[in-house]
């Protein structure tokens, strides 16, 4: 009886490892395919701040934040 308990505790353990480590990659792979914030979005929050977007401010906001996110890969 002792080693059906022992083994099912460890096989839930592992799983929940695997699952974790798994489930971690796919997100990192998602965000980087389909980043969270797109130009267009960039471009309302500035708006909605007072500032006027011009396309220079909005590529260096944009290329800041891959930067950003290359750091912290």
């Amino acid at each position: 009886m002792w080693p059906i308990i022992i083994a099912a505790v460890i096989g839930i353990l592992a799983g929940a490892v695997i699952g974790f480590f798994v489930a971690r990659w796919y997100m990192k792979k998602y965000f980087q395919d389909n980043p969270p914030i797109s130009a267009d979005m960039v471009k309302q929050m500035m708006s909605q701040m007072g500032q006027k977007p011009s396309q220079k401010k909005l590529n260096q906001v944009m290329a800041s934040m891959k930067a950003q996110q290359k750091k912290n890969n």
